[in-house]
């Protein structure tokens, strides 16, 4: 409480709260509500009708389980990528670390016509792929390819300052207890990383979900196979179906909300339960 106070008293904190609270009413909470608002025009037999269709059922499955897939890849190699820029020198480094920052400045349309062009059947590598009967492009598979390519820079920027963080000389102290390099890792290092971790990948999920420029190009797009919801509601749109587009927003916000909460929920118990 006291802390509150000292905090209150500095000279212009209502006014910065004041701004901060209008910010937050215009970008999210107004927009959020009036999307909300529209969905209800429907009813409640009308917004359930077309939440539970058969095909917007199949987009949203195609749609999470894509981005929990790409989310998980990213999480594992974005680690392993973290690790070698913040623990190796080697030639090339800076230019390897702003590599890692390319989906953010690359145009996301531009990436998925790059990945559909070098995952083609036809494409630079998609061909080696089909030789061995393997399709990327035009199959979820493709979908998972796109979002692994504009999640990962989320993972790395996380994990990279918290492992640069990490103190050597503790590392040091459990091998000369007798512990091996797994061991170190499982129970020295992983738990310190262990919430930067979750958060990049709760990130990279969240931006998986609503990714749309660099899937259509790759994803072929075929209803209740590799269509995912973002284009659902495109063509909703395009149709003037505004309430149902709206519908299918929601039902993806609820979602995302819901299962972003839980991963916080988790870093929390986790960072309580390290405190402890």
């Amino acid at each position: 409480m006291s802390q509150f106070r000292a905090h209150s008293m500095l000279p212009g904190f209502n006014l910065a709260l004041g701004f901060t609270l209008l910010y937050l009413s215009l970008i999210v909470l107004i927009p959020l509500s009036s999307l909300f608002l529209k969905a209800a025009t429907l009813g409640w037999g009308g917004f359930w009708e077309v939440a539970t269709g058969e095909r917007v059922l199949a987009s949203l499955r195609v749609t999470f389980v894509t981005s929990f897939a790409a989310a998980v890849l990213n999480a594992f190699f974005g680690l392993v990528v973290a690790w070698v820029l913040v623990r190796y020198s080697f030639p090339g480094k800076r230019i390897v670390d702003a590599l890692v920052d390319l989906p953010f400045a690359l145009p996301t349309a531009v990436a998925g016509i790059t990945l559909a062009m070098l995952y083609a059947p036809n494409g630079w590598l998609g061909h080696y792929f089909a030789a061995h009967d393997i399709k990327i492009a035009y199959t979820p598979l493709g979908i998972v390819v796109a979002l692994t390519f504009i999640g990962l820079p989320f993972v790395v920027r996380t994990v990279q300052p918290v492992l640069a963080d990490v103190e050597a000389d503790v590392e040091e102290a459990a091998a000369s207890l007798g512990a091996g390099r797994w061991d170190v890792f499982r129970r020295v290092i992983f738990p310190a990383l262990y919430p930067a971790l979750l958060t990049g990948f709760a990130l990279a999920f969240a931006r998986a979900i609503g990714e749309y420029g660099s899937v259509i190009f790759i994803a072929g797009n075929m209803p209740y196979i590799s269509e995912i919801a973002p284009l659902l509601i495109v063509a909703k749109l395009e149709q003037y179906d505004y309430a149902g587009a709206t519908a299918i927003a929601v039902v993806m916000l609820l979602i995302s909300f819901a299962l972003l909460l839980s991963i916080n929920g988790l870093q929390w118990w986790s960072s309580r339960r390290g405190v402890r």
